[in-house]
This record gives C-alpha cells, sequence and structure tokens, in this order.
C-alpha cells in the first residue's frame, strides 16, 4: 500500500533552526527507511512565501501568491512510502513525529497519512 505523508506545522516554524540532534536522527530514520524500500521518496518543502495556488472561485480561476497567511498550518514536507497495512503507515509516522517530540521538545505539529489510489483492487 502507498501513502503520501505530509508534515504540517505553522509557518513560523520556517524561522527556526531545527536542533542539529533532530537532523541526525531523521538522517538516520530516512536513510534506513530508504535502503529498505519503504521511503520511495521524501523532502522538505521551501516557505510558502515562494509558493502559488490556482483556484476556482465563482467559476473563475484566480493565481494567488504565497505567503498564505491565513493558512494556520502548512505542509513542510512529504514523504511517499509503501508499506504493507495501515498499521505499518501509522508506526512509520509515529516513529517519526516521536523523533520530534524528543529532539526538539518545543515543536508543534502533525503527520497527515493519506492512502493513495492506485487503481488497483482496494485502492479506493
Amino acid at each position: 500500500m502507498r501513502y503520501l505523508m505530509l508534515i504540517k506545522h505553522t509557518e513560523d516554524y520556517r524561522n527556526k533552526t531545527i536542533p542539529p540532534a533532530l537532523m541526525d536522527a531523521m538522517g538516520e530514520f530516512v536513510g534506513e527507511k530508504m535502503k529498505s524500500g519503504i521511503i520511495i521518496d521524501t523532502k522538505g518543502l521551501k516557505p510558502s512565501s515562494q509558493a502559488k495556488k490556482v483556484q476556482i472561485r465563482g467559476g473563475q480561476l484566480h493565481i494567488v501568491d504565497g505567503p498564505f497567511t491565513e493558512s494556520k498550518e502548512i505542509v513542510g514536507g512529504y514523504a511517499f512510502v509503501e508499506v504493507a497495512s495501515d498499521k505499518e503507515a501509522l508506526d512509520l509516522a509515529t516513529e517519526f513525529m516521536e523523533l520530534h517530540r524528543i529532539h526538539w521538545p518545543e515543536f508543534e505539529g502533525e503527520s497527515e497519512l493519506r492512502p493513495v489510489q492506485t487503481g488497483e483492487s482496494g485502492s479506493e
């Protein structure tokens, strides 16, 4: 089963220094999971000040330049993963967030897991 794991937090975390211990722990975690084939791809995202949205409002397309100050949370990063079960996906997200809890206790955010529709039986 494939999942998109979204890491969400407020925009102000962009201005904070990530503790080196967290960077080391994430590097080890990601490296291990990529070698095993669980993590297919992962990256942090640039600030919303460098982003754009294409919206439909009232039947019209509108382009909105970032930053998106009206957003309470932004997607700060993602991981595209392949696991055997919902439980394994949840365990992976929990382990990743636990790294943040341990190495950056002030951090507040969340990891959202979204199953990916593949067109295969049972993926809808």
